[in-house]
Order: C-alpha cells, then sequence, then structure tokens
C-alpha cells in the first residue's frame, strides 16, 4: 500500500511539525498531496517546506491554507516555484500574505498547471 494523500489539517504542528513533515518530504517518491490547513504554520514552517520542495518531484497539491504564513514565509514558497515544475495547487487563503505576492504565486502554479496539460 502506498500513501499518496495526507490529510492532518487541525492538528496545530506549528513550525515544529512542519520542520517534520518538510524532513519526509525530501525523500517522498509517493506522496501527491498534502492538506496543512488549520495548523499555525508560520513563516519559519514555511520556510522549511519550501526548502523541501526544491527537490520534491511528487507532491502536487499543498494546501497550507489558514495558517499564520506571513511575506516571509510566501517569499520562501515563491523563490521555490521558480523551479518547481511539480506543484500545481497551492493554496495560502486565509494567510497574511499581500495580494501582489499572492498573485505572482498563482502566475506560476497556473504555468505548471499549464505544462501539465502539455
Amino acid at each position: 500500500m502506498t500513501l499518496t494523500t495526507l490529510h492532518i489539517s487541525s492538528n496545530q504542528i506549528e513550525d515544529v511539525g512542519a520542520q517534520y513533515l518538510a524532513d519526509a518530504l525530501r525523500n517522498n517518491t509517493t506522496l501527491i498531496t498534502l492538506h496543512l490547513g488549520y495548523n499555525q504554520i508560520g513563516d519559519l514552517g514555511s520556510q522549511y517546506l519550501a526548502d523541501a520542495l526544491r527537490n520534491n518531484t511528487t507532491l502536487t497539491t499543498l494546501d497550507l491554507r489558514n495558517n499564520k504564513i506571513g511575506a516571509l514565509g510566501a517569499e520562501c514558497l515563491f523563490d521555490v516555484l521558480r523551479n518547481n515544475m511539480t506543484l500545481t495547487t497551492l493554496d495560502l487563503l486565509n494567510n497574511q500574505i499581500g495580494s501582489k505576492l499572492r498573485d505572482r504565486m498563482m502566475e506560476l502554479i497556473k504555468r505548471n498547471k499549464q505544462r501539465m496539460k502539455s
């Protein structure tokens, strides 16, 4: 049996839990969908996740809605999206991210979706 989807929303894992998940994502070859909404993940946690996504070629969906991600954490995610062509869904609803940065990130996600259709 292979784990392809993991829902761990509303578990208050915070930045420390995000670090453990990021460590696992670095070597992941099966997980496609990860739901981390409502977990109090902040900028540091999103930095850990962004670092893991630099080399991850499997994860296509990442749900980070309703966390505590601010501009610094969002910038880390934006930087990784420049080179990560696999992630096609990123939910950042209800975080402390400005609309300009969010729009730039969504453009990169849109690029990835179009690339996957080709």
